[in-house]
């Protein structure tokens, strides 16, 4: 009997140990097709992103400087995979992980460069929302990190992966519309939800000072957090970076100037008059390129719809979010000509990061793509703040002649942040 149950726990034993073995196998077959995915920032685009790359992807991390943020993203994971999620509120110690192989950030636009450097320096590929960046400098330094340490970025300008954005684009680059003249873009007008209230103490649930981190120290206001961060100079840009980074990003896409960028930037400028936010509430801004190309942006007086319009000599196309207009519909029908321009082909954002992440390519929607949008949204913005014409050079990312103007291309960190362009 004593050697009958000896055989039975030997081979009991040794079953055990095979299917630990091929779960080991499994796992580490699984790790090497599907990337290991921390998620830091989990409000409303946060939760998107999880919804749609945590189908992708295995996450193994959320991280949120709002507890109740942060528990409800756990939640939220646990209910879709077994065993507990990790939960941080310091994206740093997701970073010192090696079962993470790359980040999702979706924090408000003053914290897209810091975490995004160091995830580069970390060894983790990024997926990264719009804008890229809070200034032209931190997006350079974004680029210089990704080209460093070889990761791949991708910015969250999902535009660039839905077809009709493409299509568009594609006409206008094989000069369906003869020599473009002019492009018009409209974005919204500003949906801050006034009004305003007095400074007080941050609820239990927020990590002020880490939700802060490199901006600029200021008394707590339940106005200037979470969604209406987007509106006050210290955390973003208003709707210039909020929606000019996805109608300006096809404008760009279409004028082939992923690389580059508008020469001169001037426009007139509304702002709140009991000043509510400090963005503007209303602009207009003319952008000229050095082809001549006069491009047009208005924000929030209904004179240009929302979206993106190439004008050409022989006629127009209109593309926004599931529309496309032409003044003639054949435009939108004519096969392109033998030998044409293809652009990139992406159905799903997400899914091009992931591809890329295990292909090494870069993405549809580059780090260096994401930084010259960004850029002209933050020129739109600069020229704003002056009040006056100013001259760029796409080169040298450069503003010429004006050094009230070219201080603001970048702003410190406050401490102990390290300011990545410092």
């Amino acid at each position: 009997m004593v050697s009958r149950i000896t055989r039975r726990k030997a081979v009991s034993s040794a079953l055990a140990g095979a299917a630990s073995l091929l779960t080991v196998s499994y796992s580490r077959a699984l790790q090497a097709q599907v990337p290991r995915l921390a998620f830091i920032g989990t409000g409303g685009q946060g939760k998107s992103n999880m919804g749609g790359l945590g189908k992708m992807g295995l996450t193994m991390a959320v991280c949120d400087v709002d507890s109740a943020r942060l528990a409800e993203a756990a939640a939220i994971v646990n209910r879709s995979r077994p065993g507990p999620v990790i939960a941080e509120k310091d994206y740093r110690k997701l970073l010192d992980r090696k079962d993470i192989d790359a980040v999702v950030v979706t924090t408000p636009d003053h914290w897209h460069a810091r975490i995004t450097i160091d995830a580069c320096a970390a060894g983790k590929d990024v997926y990264c929302e719009k804008p890229l960046s809070l200034t032209v400098a931190e997006g350079r330094a974004m680029v210089n990190a990704a080209r460093k340490h070889g990761r791949i970025v991708q910015t969250g300008s999902q535009q660039r992966s839905a077809t009709n954005f493409r299509d568009t684009c594609e006409r206008v680059r094989n000069g369906l519309l003869g020599k473009i003249t002019h492009v018009e873009v409209g974005i919204p007008g500003v949906n801050f939800k006034g009004p305003p209230v007095a400074d007080g103490m941050p609820p239990a649930e927020l990590d002020y000072d880490l939700w802060l981190g490199p901006a600029p120290q200021r008394p707590y206001n339940s106005k200037r957090v979470h969604y209406n961060f987007r509106f006050f100079w210290d955390y973003s840009g208003g709707q210039m970076t909020n929606f000019g980074a996805h109608h300006l990003d096809i404008a760009q896409w279409g004028l082939g100037r992923d690389q580059s960028g508008p020469a001169k930037i001037e426009g007139t400028f509304e702002y709140h008059p009991e000043k509510w936010f400090e963005v503007p509430m209303k602009c207009k801004i003319q952008y000229r390129y050095d082809d001549g190309v006069l491009m047009t942006l208005a924000q929030g007086d209904g004179t240009i719809r929302q979206g993106t319009k190439f004008i050409g000599d022989k006629g127009w196309i209109y593309v926004t979010r599931g529309k496309t207009e032409a003044s003639d519909p054949s435009l939108l029908k004519a096969p392109l000509p033998s030998g044409a321009i293809k652009l990139i082909a992406s159905s799903n954002h997400h899914k091009n990061w992931i591809e890329c992440i295990q292909s090494r390519e870069k993405p549809i929607c580059d780090v260096e793509i994401g930084h010259r949008s960004a850029t002209v949204c933050h020129l739109g913005n600069i020229a704003a703040r002056v009040g006056r014409a100013i001259a760029w050079d796409p080169v040298k990312e450069l503003i010429v002649g004006d050094s009230e103007a070219g201080k603001m291309l970048s702003r410190p960190y406050r401490a102990p942040w390290q300011d990545p362009v410092a």
